[in-house]
This record gives C-alpha cells, structure tokens and sequence, in this order.
C-alpha cells in the first residue's frame, strides 16, 4: 500500500487514504505503551504527523510502515464511495 492522505484525529487515530482510494482508520493507542511512542501521548505531538508514502512519520522520529497501518487499519470505505454519496 502506498498511503495517498493521512489525518490525525484527537482519539489518538488515522485516517488513511491508500493510493488506490482505499480508506481506513488505524488505531495509534496500542502503541502508546511503547518508549519510543511515548512523546505521541502528547497530542500536540501527535498531531505532528507527515506522509512518507510508505510510511507515516511524527516530528520526534517515530514512524509507522504502510504495511504495517494496512494490516491493521479497519476499512471505512472508499474514495469512489464518497464520490457517490
């Protein structure tokens, strides 16, 4: 998966849009109990977030793989859905 769009949300989610217009939530809280996820408890940090493509990045050095966020992101729908709605 190559991630088109991400967005953070204050409950400590993502809204991913794949390339291919698949969208998905993916839940960053599991994480947070990680060390090196720690500064993203802060949310103003949290919301630091860039888009590498294949992986998203926070301004602190944490990093998350887009295979990773595709295999655990719960699927919203689509880009073409929105469209049509």
């Amino acid at each position: 998966m190559i991630i088109a769009e991400v967005e953070t949300k204050a409950d400590y989610t993502l809204r991913v849009v794949s390339l291919g217009g698949v969208v998905g939530a993916f839940d960053v809280k599991p994480y947070l109990q990680f060390e090196a996820f720690y500064p993203l408890k802060n949310l103003a940090e949290f919301e630091k977030v860039s888009n590498g493509g294949y992986f998203v990045e926070w301004d602190c050095g944490v990093d998350l793989s887009a295979d990773t966020i595709e295999a655990k992101m719960q699927k919203v729908g689509s880009l073409s859905q929105a469209i049509k709605e």
